[in-house]
């Protein structure tokens, strides 16, 4: 009765009020601490089933999450004219018919492209010596009349007869593999649901290997599928019991082996399939063991490994005999260097590329296996990206990369590591009218509160002044040890021509300046990245880079969550916060062992339930727990109904809580119920998702909102 009544009041409020989620009341309990979660039913009993038909989420829940996006559309309705603006200059800097250089592999090569007003990726080859294109997979037809479609993964059979592609229609990452028949362009009848979407062709071409999941979306088990039998029939190869560990499987560039990898948060564990014998058991290289993290690559009589053993944190690269891979054999090759992280490796049979990143800064090396002879690739721009781009084949000296900074588009290169030559191969449109001369990139070192020298990439337009009245888009990740690199955003334009500086705070947790850095922000260390956050926003305010009263802090899934963070702790410092499929939720999500990250999540942020430090230390930041009765900046949260990554109810909960506790916004929550974490599939569609956060921050650093 008492439910019925809140929901006809909330029902008789005026449309323009904003949406007040009913408070349930429930009690929970750890490491004898009680607590009241108030709106703990927005999360689904039976989520596992919304992932893979969103129809069946709770009848009141949908209401809850419609309402709220009618809210935000009334809120951001003056704002319509402004995202259709966006829109069109976003999609006029595209290159609608693009597409990516050929890439060989013996009598083909092979690439992907886009129509004119296509929306998807379009999978092509040519014959090598020249020809018609053939197209393999068509996007934009797979497409038709589907609300979301995501081409996953696409790869052709050694003998190029057919190709098995993957794809998603629900935004919920619950893949399915379907393989074609080149010659006739009809798919066979084998089809595999609820796996990861890789797969790894056996070298007879008859069948592939593939990485299933649970119930509870976790990848599991490797199987090999042979065509023409049922998917009932897939021969288990590889099991990994423990939920705590992900693993996938990829070939080598030799293509004799497959390696599944079996890795964690702080270790992993690599075995050896033979892509000739597929059924034998897969030979492991080295057991698992805390913090040894390692990957293999393959050269014929020997591997060639990537490692952190005996104090390498920042990785060295060591070899080993194939027949023997284990560590006590591994012989040391590439030293390991404190400070210079190996962030990968392109291995061919006559040379090793390796990327590295020092002091936040990329750069190639490239070294001759038969003179040890190495020699580097990099550029001059303050702060720029590079990486390696996809080659099929083993026998060449040829390497193709990628390299762009913010204010250079993308270029892709051919590079022969035996002459040195440089050829380029694609270089991005640049968007009519833009003039790289009319922008400047900077790269500025903040200090944190512990003294640690925070990186920032700075991009703005030079005839923007530079005297603390700007507005500022500050973003930032900082987990996972991933780095977030300075490359060019055609989309960023938007922004930075409208008078925005937009800086990149390469906070800890992230890589960027090394392992250390990623482990400086993780576990009991997490909070340095928020520090390192408002360290890097108060150093743009203070040399002039934004204006104090026109700051916008934007990140996404676990940078989302630093967004919580850092608007519980310095709120006044921002006007507004964008956060993008937020995990804003730590502490109930690392309670709730069901869920599909939270296992092999508890080596990033703690394992709450086991221990009583990790619980205090994730609920002592943890942005839904920690919400103030205080003003709080205009917030602007996304989410997507099929995420089985942060789930849609973390930044429901959190937007409720704002609105209940807090003053100041607006408070918004924008659920697209029909994707995931990623947001729309299509890649105008995706515009439409920009768009809205940039016409949000427009308008808080206007003072319309």
């Amino acid at each position: 009765m008492l439910e019925r009544t809140m929901t006809e009041l909330k029902e008789s409020l005026p449309a323009e009020a904003a949406p007040q989620a009913i408070k349930k009341p429930e009690r929970r309990a750890a490491h004898g601490v009680e607590w009241i979660d108030d709106y703990a039913w927005l999360k689904a009993e039976n989520w596992r089933e919304v992932l893979r038909d969103p129809k069946r989420l709770p009848a009141p829940i949908r209401r809850h999450l419609e309402a709220e996006n009618a809210y935000s559309a009334r809120i951001l309705a003056p704002f319509k004219g402004l995202r259709r603006e966006l829109v069109r200059e976003m999609r006029a800097r595209l290159k609608e018919d693009d597409s990516e250089p050929p890439q060989p592999d013996g009598p083909y090569a092979y690439y992907t492209r886009y129509r004119q007003g296509g929306q998807h990726r379009i999978v092509c080859r040519t014959p090598r010596a020249g020809g018609r294109e053939a197209v393999l997979i068509d996007g934009d037809a797979l497409a038709a009349g589907k609300t979301f479609f995501q081409l996953f993964d696409a790869r052709h059979s050694p003998d190029h007869a057919r190709i098995a592609w993957s794809a998603d229609d629900k935004g919920s990452e619950l893949f399915a593999i379907h393989v074609r028949d080149v010659a006739s362009g009809a798919d066979l009848d084998d089809r595999i649901e609820n796996c990861t979407g890789h797969m790894v062709w056996t070298r007879n071409s008859n069948a592939f290997l593939y990485v299933a999941v649970d119930e509870n979306h976790r990848p599991w088990r490797v199987l090999l599928h042979r065509l023409g039998e049922p998917s009932s029939a897939d021969r288990v190869i590889f099991e990994e019991a423990d939920p705590a560990w992900f693993i996938n499987v990829s070939p080598t560039r030799r293509g004799r082996l497959a390696i599944i990898s079996v890795h964690g948060h702080d270790s992993s564990e690599s075995h050896v399939v033979d892509l000739d014998d597929p059924d034998l058991t897969p030979r492991v290289v080295e057991r698992r063991r805390p913090g040894l993290r390692y990957d293999v690559m393959d050269h014929g009589e020997e591997f060639f490994i990537r490692a952190n053993a005996d104090g390498a944190a920042d990785f060295k690269i060591v070899t080993a005999p194939a027949a023997a891979p284990g560590l006590a054999n591994w012989r040391e090759l590439i030293p390991h260097k404190a400070g210079r992280l190996i962030v990968g490796t392109a291995l061919f049979k006559r040379f090793l590329a390796r990327l590295e990143r020092e002091e936040g800064l990329p750069r190639i090396v490239v070294r001759n296996l038969e003179t040890g002879e190495e020699h580097s690739v990099a550029f001059e721009a303050e702060a720029y990206s590079l990486g390696f781009e996809n080659v099929f084949e083993f026998d060449q000296s040829v390497m193709r990369f990628s390299y762009s900074s913010m204010t250079t588009p993308r270029e892709i290169y051919d590079y022969d590591m035996a002459t040195r030559e440089r050829v380029l191969r694609k270089r991005q449109m640049a968007p009519k009218g833009f003039h790289a001369g009319d922008y400047a990139t900077r790269r500025l070192f903040a200090r944190a509160p512990d003294g640690e020298n925070v990186p920032i990439s700075i991009l703005h337009r030079k005839d923007t002044p530079i005297d603390g009245t700007a507005p500022l888009l500050v973003y930032g990740y900082g987990a996972y040890g991933l780095a977030i690199d300075a490359a060019f955003s055609t989309n960023r334009l938007s922004l930075v021509d409208r008078g925005f500086v937009f800086a990149i705070a390469h906070v800890r947790g992230g890589a960027d300046k090394g392992w250390r850095w990623y482990e400086d922000g993780k576990l009991a260390k997490k909070t340095n990245t928020f520090g390192d956050f408002i360290a890097a926003t108060e150093h743009l305010v203070a040399q002039g880079f934004g204006a104090q009263d026109k700051v916008v802090a934007q990140g996404g899934s676990a940078g989302g969550m630093l967004m919580g963070a850092i608007a519980n702790r310095a709120p006044g410092l921002y006007r507004a916060i964008i956060a993008d499929v937020p995990f804003v939720d730590v502490l109930n999500t690392m309670l709730d062992a069901s869920l599909p990250l939270t296992p092999p999540e508890w080596l990033e942020w703690g394992n709450p339930i086991e221990d009583r430090r990790a619980f205090e230390m994730i609920r002592s930041y943890s942005p839904y727990d920690n919400v103030e009765p205080r003003a709080y900046p205009a917030t602007l949260a996304l989410a997507g109904l099929t995420d089985p990554r942060v789930t849609y109810w973390e930044p429901a909960k959190w937007i409720a809580k704002l609105r209940e506790i807090a003053s100041g916004g607006p408070f918004l929550l924008h659920v697209n119920m029909g994707a995931g974490h990623g947001g729309s599939s299509g890649r105008f569609d995706q515009l439409e998702d920009v768009a809205l956060g940039y016409a949000f921050a427009l308008g808080a650093v206007r003072g319309e909102l």
